[in-house]
């Protein structure tokens, strides 16, 4: 089994920054991409932001240029610095680990986000 462990949420003002973290253990193997998904009350998850154990990274088109999602493979941590907070950036951060062909493999508890106008 995967565990994650989320850190890093809070209430900042829009502009502000915010660096989520994310610790990954257990068992590794499976695991080829982290990611970090959005969820606010009343819709599903969406995707922020993923990197690949490789390195490659992807983007949803309105976190581009702001948010920037990094990863120590020695800690089995990834992280998303988030720059430039607006208030719809707000809602519970969860991290995601994924295998092969994108399956789920673990999520993590999530952690709050709130950016105040």
């Amino acid at each position: 089994q995967v565990q994650l462990v989320e850190s890093g949420g809070g209430l900042v003002q829009a502009g502000g920054s915010l660096r989520l973290s994310c610790t990954a253990s257990g068992k590794l193997g499976s695991v080829t991409a982290l990611g970090w998904h959005r969820q606010v009350p009343g819709k599903e998850r969406e995707l922020v932001a993923v990197i690949h154990t490789s390195g490659t990274t992807r983007y949803t088109d309105d976190q581009k240029g702001r948010f920037a999602i990094s990863q120590n493979r020695a800690r089995n941590t990834v992280y998303l610095q988030m720059n430039n907070l607006k208030p719809e950036d707000t809602g519970v951060y969860y991290c995601r680990a994924g295998g092969p062909g994108g399956a789920l493999v673990a999520w993590g508890q999530g952690t709050q986000v709130t950016v105040s106008s």
